[in-house]
């Protein structure tokens, strides 16, 4: 795989941050636009350990797009808090990715929140969706071998609603 990050044997550190200033809303803690870049910017460093580089989508004319994100609050981040974005592969196919951000309080450990995402491989000259690159599901299947083992988080598949309430079907 393309990175400088080592074989995993648990979860994927892939991203740590600071809160910034401007990060912090009227409440006094961590805007919720920022939890989603800062999961954001984990997005980029994993997809680029998979070898989804800006190299290789540029050569190969290839991206991915999100198609769905749940972001899940667990406790506050304030400013000048350090936090640690950890990754685990859920599952993929040959079109898409499933996988899972979890940010913890870099200090104390805590989780301060959970980031779902399924993402669609794009072929970008037909902007449709298509199969991704051997190479590419290659690395998938050997991170896939290392994560299978792991507990799948508690929040992936989570809906949302009211116990009882109109939208718990």
């Amino acid at each position: 795989m393309n990175s400088d990050l080592t074989r995993p044997t648990a979860m994927l550190d892939v991203y740590s941050g600071v809160v910034l200033p401007k990060w912090i809303d009227y409440n006094g803690h961590m805007n919720l636009a920022y939890y989603v870049l800062a999961f954001d910017y984990a997005t980029d460093v994993f997809l680029d350990y998979l070898g989804l580089t800006e190299r290789f989508r540029a050569t190969h004319d290839s991206s991915t797009f999100a198609a769905e994100i749940h972001v899940s609050y667990a406790r506050e981040l304030q400013v000048g808090d350090a936090f640690r974005i950890s990754t685990q592969l859920i599952d993929y196919d040959e079109k898409r990715i499933h996988y899972f951000h979890r940010m913890n309080h870099l200090g104390e450990g805590w989780a301060a929140a959970g980031n779902e995402l399924m993402s669609l491989h794009m072929d970008m000259s037909a902007r449709k969706v298509a199969p991704m690159h051997p190479d590419i599901q290659a690395n998938l299947a050997e991170l896939m071998s290392d994560h299978a083992a792991l507990p799948v988080p508690p929040e992936v598949g989570r809906a949302m609603g009211i116990p009882g309430g109109r939208g718990s079907g």
